[in-house]
C-alpha cells in the first residue's frame, strides 16, 4: 500500500475539498471572496448599464449639457471606485490568507509527521522536508490567482450573461456559441501538460534529497578522495529538474496565448454583429453599448482560469503531497492517550510478549518475547527488516504495538507517565542526535552527564577532542556537519556511557567505528550494564552479539 499511489488515483476537480477541512483560514478566504466577488459583479453590471444608458442618450440625443446625467455619472462614479476599492481588498486579503492557509498547511504536515511511526516515516523523510520547505509554497498562486478566477466564472459569467441576453439576444446566442470553445481548448492543453507538475515535483524531492545526503556525508568523502563523485550525478538531477519545468513553462505561454485568441475573435464576432446590425438600425444603440461592454466581461474569468491553470495544477501538487502525508497515519493510530501511574526511580524487568508492529508486508516484529532485566545485556539480533529498530521504539513508547503488550515491573507500558518513562531511558538510534552548536552542547544534550572523562576514554572521543581545533569549544552543523560518522558515532556513544538512566538502549552502538574503539567501547558497556543498568543493544556483528547475557532472535511476518 503507497499512499500516493491512492491519491494518484483518485478522481480530482478544481478544488480538492481537503483544502477546507484542514485550514480554517481557506474555508474563511472562500466565504470572504465570494462575497466581495459577488459585489464587484454588481458593480460590473452597474456600470456597463450607466455607461450605456449616458453615452446612448447623450449619442441620439446630440445634447451637450452633461448635468442632465449627474445621477448616472455619480453612480458609474460610485461604482468604479467600488470596484478600485473591491479589487485592492481581493488582492490584499488572498495574498495574506493564502500564507497563512500555507502555514497552516505546513503545520498540519509537521504535526502528522510527528505523529507518524518512525518506520512509516522514514521512507517519507525527503518527501515531507521537500512540500514543507518549498512545495507547498506552490498553494500561493493557486489561491491568490486560480481560485479567485474560479470564482468569477459562477459569479461573473453568468450574471453578465444573463444581462446581454436580456439586452441582445444575437449576442447572447453569440457567446453561447463561442464560450464552450475556451474550456474545450483548456482541457485539451490540460492533457497535453498531465502529469508534468507532479515529475517536476518529483525531481525537485530527489535533487533535494540527493543535495542533502551529499552535504550529510561530505566530510566522509572527503576523507576518502571521493568528494567529486557525485558531482555527475547532482548535474543529472539538475538538468532533469530545468527541462520539466522548462517544459512546462513553455505549454503555459502556448496556452495563454490560445486562450487570449480565442476570447479577442469571440469578441470581435459580437463587436461585428453590434456594428452591422446598428447601421441598419436593427437594435437600440443603449443595448449595443452595453453589450459590447459586457463581452470581453463574460470571457475574462474563463481567460484567467487558463491562464492561472498550470499554477494551480503546482499548487495542487504539492498540495496533494501533503495532504497525503497528513491522511498517512489513520486518527485511531495515532497515540494519543497519556498515562499516569508514575515511573518508579530503579526498574526492575520489562517484558515483551508478542509484539507485533504493522509494516508495509506483514508485522515487523512478528510476535516478539523478550524480558530485559537489570545488570544484563540483551541483544536483539536478526535479518534486516525484521523489526529491531521498532521493537526499541516501542520499549521508548515512540511507537504503539498493534498486537501485544509491554510491561515494567509488571505495569503496562501505555499507563506509565510519558514524561517520565523517557527521562529514565537513554536511546543511541541508528542516526545519532546532534544538533547545531558546540561539541560540549551535544555532549550535556541530555543534562545529565556523569564522569565525562572516562566515557571519552571509552569511546576514543578524547582522541577527536584532540584534533579539533577548538576541543569542546568546536561548532558543528546539524546532524554532527564538520564531523565524520566515526566521530559523530563516538560523540554520542560518549554521551549515552555518560549517563545515569537505568534503562540504556543501544542501536548499533559500534557502526563506523575501527576493531579497537569498538573493543574499548564494548567493554564500556558491560562495566555499565555490571553497574546495575538495563541495557538492550540491536547488533549484528559477531563481536557485539558476543558480549550478551541473552540473545533474542527478531522474526518478520510477511502476510
Amino acid at each position: 500500500m503507497t499512499v500516493i499511489a491512492a491519491e494518484e488515483k483518485r478522481p480530482r476537480g478544481p478544488v480538492d475539498p481537503r483544502l477546507w477541512r484542514y485550514s480554517a483560514s481557506a474555508r474563511r478566504y472562500l466565504v470572504v471572496t465570494v462575497v466581495l466577488s459577488t459585489l464587484d459583479v454588481i458593480m460590473v453590471i452597474a456600470t456597463a448599464l450607466v455607461l450605456g444608458r449616458v453615452l446612448a442618450g447623450a449619442i441620439t440625443s446630440g445634447e451637450t449639457d452633461w448635468s442632465r446625467w449627474s445621477t448616472e455619472l455619480w453612480v458609474l462614479a460610485g461604482a468604479m471606485c467600488a470596484r478600485v476599492v473591491l479589487s485592492w481588498a481581493i488582492t490584499r486579503y488572498a495574498d495574506r490568507a493564502a500564507h497563512r492557509v500555507v502555514a497552516e498547511l505546513k503545520d498540519e504536515v509537521l504535526v502528522a509527521a510527528t505523529r507518524m511511526r518512525p518506520r512509516d516515516l522514514d521512507p517519507r523523510r525527503d518527501e515531507v522536508a521537500t512540500v514543507v520547505t518549498r512545495g507547498i509554497d506552490g498553494l500561493i498562486p493557486y489561491l491568490t490567482g486560480y481560485l479567485p478566477a474560479l470564482i468569477l466564472v459562477g459569479t461573473l459569467t453568468p450574471a453578465t450573461l444573463s444581462v446581454i441576453w436580456w439586452q441582445d439576444l444575437t449576442s447572447a446566442i453569440i457567446v453561447v456559441i463561442t464560450l464552450p470553445l475556451i474550456p474545450i481548448f483548456m482541457i485539451l492543453i490540460g492533457l497535453l501538460t498531465k502529469g508534468k507538475s507532479r515529475r517536476t515535483l518529483d525531481a525537485m524531492t530527489a535533487l533535494s534529497s540527493q543535495l542533502l545526503d551529499l552535504l550529510a556525508g561530505l566530510p566522509t568523502l572527503r576523507a576518502l578522495g571521493r568528494e567529486q563523485g557525485p558531482a555527475a550525478r547532482i548535474r543529472g538531477l539538475g538538468d532533469a529538474h530545468r527541462r520539466t519545468t522548462m517544459s512546462a513553462l513553455k505549454i503555459a505561454f502556448l496556452s495563454s496565448m490560445v486562450l487570449e485568441l480565442l476570447a479577442t475573435l469571440s469578441v470581435a464576432l459580437i463587436a461585428v454583429s453590434i456594428g452591422l446590425r446598428l447601421v441598419y438600425g436593427e437594435m437600440a444603440l443603449e443595448a449595443g453599448i452595453v453589450a459590447l461592454i459586457l463581452a470581453p466581461e463574460v470571457y475574462l474569468p474563463l481567460r484567467m482560469v487558463g491562464t492561472k491553470f498550470h499554477a494551480a495544477e503546482d499548487g495542487m501538487a504539492a498540495a496533494e503531497r501533503a495532504f497525503a502525508v497528513i491522511d498517512a497515519q489513520p486518527e485511531a493510530d495515532v497515540p494519543t492517550a497519556r498515562g499516569t501511574v508514575a515511573v518508579p526511580t530503579a526498574i526492575g524487568r520489562i517484558a515483551l510478549q508478542g509484539i507485533g508492529v504493522r509494516s508495509r508486508s506483514g508485522h515487523a516484529p512478528h510476535r516478539l518475547d523478550a524480558e530485559f532485566e537489570p545488570g544484563r545485556i540483551t541483544v536483539l539480533t536478526g535479518p534486516n527488516g525484521s523489526g529491531k529498530s521498532t521493537a526499541l521504539q516501542v520499549v521508548l513508547a515512540l511507537t504503539e504495538p498493534d498486537r501485544g503488550t509491554v510491561t515494567v515491573d509488571g505495569v503496562a507500558l501505555t499507563s506509565l507517565d510519558r514524561e517520565q518513562w523517557w527521562s529514565r531511558v537513554a536511546w543511541l538510534p541508528q542516526h545519532p542526535v546532534l544538533l547545531p552548536g558546540t561539541v560540549d552542547e551535544n555532549l550535556h544534550l541530555t543534562g545529565e552527564v556523569h564522569d565525562l572523562d572516562s566515557a571519552a576514554r571509552a569511546t576514543g572521543f578524547d582522541e577527536v577532542l584532540a584534533e579539533l581545533p577548538d576541543g569542546t569549544n568546536t561548532v558543528i552543523g546539524a546532524g554532527g556537519v564538520g564531523l565524520s560518522l566515526g566521530q559523530r558515532q563516538r560523540l554520542a556513544l560518549t554521551r549515552i556511557l555518560a549517563t545515569s538512566r537505568p534503562v540504556v538502549l543501544l542501536d548499533e552502538p559500534t557502526a563506523h567505528l575501527d576493531d579497537a574503539t569498538e573493543q574499548t567501547v564494548l567493554n564500556s558497556i558491560r562495566a555499565l550494564a555490571d553497574r546495575g543498568h538495563l541495557v538492550v543493544l540491536v547488533a549484528h556483528r559477531p563481536t557485539v552479539v558476543a558480549i550478551a547475557d541473552t540473545v533474542v532472535e527478531v522474526h518478520a511476518d510477511d502476510e
